[in-house]
């Protein structure tokens, strides 16, 4: 399947005449929620040379691995703003938005890509749309080597509105041709460090102070010829459920003298 695409679509119209402006010069705002059957549009005013936020918000568990956001003019196609490989690019937006448009970068990992644009111009009219895409649903994996006998850590992080006591439960498993073999499980706030199975126990272990921050990022100790394979992180918050899958291959001879 190809990435999953969520996107929230914003009308900008300008208003400097209307009559029932609380401020003149200003520009008018509807915004307009496109994944909604019935969508609504909610006005609100904001005068020129201030600042406003377009909001854009996914109410869905997202990895971040391969995580990219974008805001768009529609009618001209213009970058506004970029968020991707873990960080906002604004080299890579026009640059009539430069210094003016930023992302609420600590609100990010709770699925808020709402949009701030500073300094509000006439020629700021026009429609915005907020696109998000995810990998989740993709079926891709990330590949990785290592050499016997050295720590490596298989990735797994999440972006979500989920907040940490709604995490119901997180697993790595090796998924072999025959059985899933349980590398470590997180459940009820906390590792479960003796649920692995005895070929990880105590060679296995998450990056605990980066839990809260959506990291369920597994460390693998001292790696051995057979943990070459296929692992899988699935995580389970609110209701809703996300998997990344790591391949462990290309296993080399350890460099240690």
């Amino acid at each position: 399947m190809g990435h999953k695409r969520h996107f929230l679509q914003h009308a900008v119209t300008n208003n400097r005449t209307d009559p029932n402006s609380s401020f003149y010069p200003a520009i008018f705002f509807s915004v307009l929620s496109s994944n909604s059957n019935k969508p609504t549009l909610n006005p609100f005013v904001a005068p020129l040379g201030s600042s406003v936020v377009l909001p854009c918000y996914v109410d869905e568990l997202l990895l971040m691995e391969g995580l990219e956001v974008e805001w768009r003019r529609t009618d001209s196609g213009t970058l506004v703003h970029l968020y991707q490989d873990g960080e906002s690019r604004p080299e890579s937006q026009q640059q009539d938005y430069h210094n003016r448009a930023y992302f609420f970068t600590d609100e990010i990992q709770h699925g808020n890509f709402s949009l701030r644009l500073d300094n509000l111009r006439a020629e700021d009219e026009g429609q915005y749309t907020c696109r998000v895409y995810s990998q989740q649903d993709s079926g891709s994996s990330r590949s990785i080597s290592a050499s016997v006998g050295e720590d490596v850590t298989l990735n797994c992080s999440v972006n979500s509105h989920i907040t940490p006591e709604h995490i119901e439960e997180v697993s790595w498993k090796k998924t072999d041709e025959d059985e899933n073999i349980l590398v470590l499980l997180y459940q009820n706030n906390g590792t479960l460090s003796d649920s692995s199975d005895e070929r990880y126990r105590d060679r296995v272990e998450f990056f605990t102070s980066e839990i809260f921050k959506g990291n369920f990022s597994l460390r693998l100790k001292r790696v051995r010829t057979d943990d070459k394979g296929v692992y899988m992180c699935q995580v389970f918050a609110g209701g809703l459920s996300a998997n990344a899958t790591v391949v462990l291959g290309q296993l080399g001879e350890s460099t240690d003298k």
